[in-house]
């Protein structure tokens, strides 16, 4: 009887008699069906405490690897497909920690990869071309994101212009810069085997992935940043209501322009794991790990309209992407291919989250 009178109710508010009952009807079949079940996994203890999410993810990553193994004839579980996934997964890692901050904040870049190369190529030309020091050498790659965060940053929380027109011009800047400052030539750091070859053992020292280590380390340090700190607190709530933040006496604008300024510095290091992984670098190139980036991003969790991040679910998207990218190659398929693949996946992801979105309203 009561669920009667909610229709009729309902009916009454809305003027759609047919409409309403049809949503009603829609409502109580997908409670009572497989909506249910699922709900009633959410609610498992375990579940709650690791992250429905997440857990999808893991099943997801588990079951590809399983697959490319198979449909390769087991070659793919080898150990060098291993360590090149691994090497795919370091700076596209740093890439998408670093991202993973603007998106939270409602805004969005798509000048990662470029700045990427642009540390790379800047960097490299001084060692190999005037003979900077490699240390040196490697604080300039993560000094030239942190610079290209703060003007991002300072565009988008100061003078209020739209994320999505800083990033493109941006990334042209980047590119232009990277061109002028090496001649439009292609940039080799120093290989393993000589006496500057030390910072290729940031991702692998006697067969031990270090790199793994350090990103690992690093997403935890992300992790504890954006959910136990007041930094990542205010990061999320301009993402949820920047004007609600600013009327309580917040400066929006400093916390706005950090998110950038941490994207940048983590863009620096992808750039070091990027040359420790293939040495060589050529300008004008980059672009293709921002979808990349953002994908991993997006699918583990971390919504594109902002106020909802999740650095582990990133972390997991990144593993996923690489796997895919990897799986691809082995299958002998071009990269190309990988791009189709992977703007699927960004349209699903922010599919979902806006349909997760709707049904929470």
């Amino acid at each position: 009887m009561r669920a009667k009178r909610y229709a009729w109710r309902t009916e009454y508010v809305h003027g759609k008699k047919s409409s309403c009952r049809k949503a009603e009807v829609f409502r109580r079949v997908s409670i009572h069906g497989g909506g249910m079940k699922v709900e009633k996994i959410k609610q498992n203890a375990f579940v709650k405490k690791v992250g429905f999410n997440r857990i999808v993810l893991i099943f997801v990553l588990l079951l590809m690897y399983l697959a490319f193994g198979a449909l390769t004839g087991g070659s793919f579980f080898g150990f060098s497909r291993i360590m090149n996934t691994l090497n795919y997964v370091y700076f596209l890692g740093f890439l998408s920690l670093g991202v993973t901050f603007v998106i939270a904040t409602g805004g969005i870049d798509f000048s990662i990869g470029p700045v990427m190369f642009c540390c790379s190529l800047v960097s490299g030309y001084c060692l190999t071309m005037y003979g900077v020091p490699m240390a040196p050498s490697l604080v300039m790659s993560i000094l030239i994101g942190v610079v290209f965060g703060v003007f991002n940053g300072y565009l988008v929380a100061y003078w209020k212009v739209p994320p999505f027109i800083v990033s493109m011009a941006s990334m042209n800047i980047a590119k232009g810069i990277a061109a002028v400052f090496t001649k439009t030539q292609s940039v080799s750091w120093p290989q393993s085997t000589t006496a500057d070859g030390w910072y290729r053992n940031f991702i692998n020292l006697n067969g031990i992935p270090v790199g793994l280590f350090i990103f690992l380390g690093i997403s935890v340090i992300c992790a504890i940043v954006l959910n136990k700190t007041k930094w990542g607190r205010y990061i999320l709530c301009l993402g949820s209501n920047e004007e609600a933040v600013r009327l309580s006496g917040v400066n929006v604008k400093k916390w706005k322009m950090l998110a950038y300024i941490i994207c940048g510095t983590l863009v620096g290091v992808a750039s070091i794991f990027f040359v420790a992984a293939y040495t060589t670098v050529q300008p004008g190139y980059g672009d293709q790990y921002n979808n990349e980036a953002i994908a991993g991003c997006v699918m583990g969790g971390t919504s594109m309209a902002g106020g909802l991040a999740s650095i582990s679910g990133t972390v997991i998207g990144v593993f996923i992407i690489s796997l895919l990218q990897q799986g691809i190659l082995a299958l002998g398929f071009t990269k190309e291919y990988q791009y189709i693949i992977t703007g699927l996946i960004v349209i699903a992801a922010v599919y979902s989250d806006v349909s997760a979105r709707r049904r929470k309203n």
